[in-house]
């Protein structure tokens, strides 16, 4: 069997309206199946599909008073585990370097607050987070990758880890993560 992508990634909410508004309205993914489940022993979850593109779906469930099930627990993972924002996040593609750009200005005019264009040398980005605190970006390559220098592991950066309103934080040396500064922000 080839490798096809993924069928879903599935994760959390507390708000599952506010993440419907802005995965349909700010980010205009389309909103593919939703469903109610019912838990026996009390309670349910609103479970939710967001086409992300090329048939590729994002989950969101929402538990609503279900018995031994926490009410409040760390949606956006990172904050949750204890380490800093960019170790688990979710990228989107935007294509090229223009629609990057454009999406940039997209969501700024929407009221999100986005970094500015991040320049990797192999491709460039935009941070952001979601109504749950979940770290996204949009990335486009700027040059084909795979090569032999690509895949060797080698020491390209150096980075420090600070400890922010009791949060680690990744800091470039030479700039400070443009998605911590976002967080930092909130």
């Amino acid at each position: 069997m080839s490798n096809k992508g993924f069928s879903h990634i599935g994760l959390s909410t507390h708000d599952l309206d506010a993440t419907r508004d802005f995965y349909e309205n700010i980010l205009g993914f389309e909103v593919v199946r939703c469903d109610t489940i019912k838990i026996r022993q009390g309670g349910n979850i609103r479970h939710m599909f967001v086409d992300v593109g090329r048939d590729q779906l994002v989950a969101f469930m929402e538990p609503n008073n279900i018995p031994g099930l926490p009410d409040d627990f760390d949606t956006g993972i990172n904050k949750g585990l204890g380490i800093p924002g960019v170790f688990y996040h979710f990228a989107f593609e935007a294509g090229n370097l223009h629609e990057l750009n454009a999406k940039r200005e997209e969501l700024t005019g929407k009221g999100v607050k986005v970094t500015d264009i991040v320049d990797h040398e192999w491709a460039m980005s935009i941070y952001f987070t979601d109504p749950n605190g979940i770290s996204l970006e949009y990335c486009c390559l700027t040059r084909d990758v795979g090569t032999l220098d690509d895949v060797t592991f080698q020491e390209r950066f150096e980075r420090s880890i600070e400890i922010r309103n009791g949060e680690p934080v990744f800091v470039r040396d030479v700039q400070p993560d443009p998605l911590e500064a976002v967080l930092a922000d909130d």
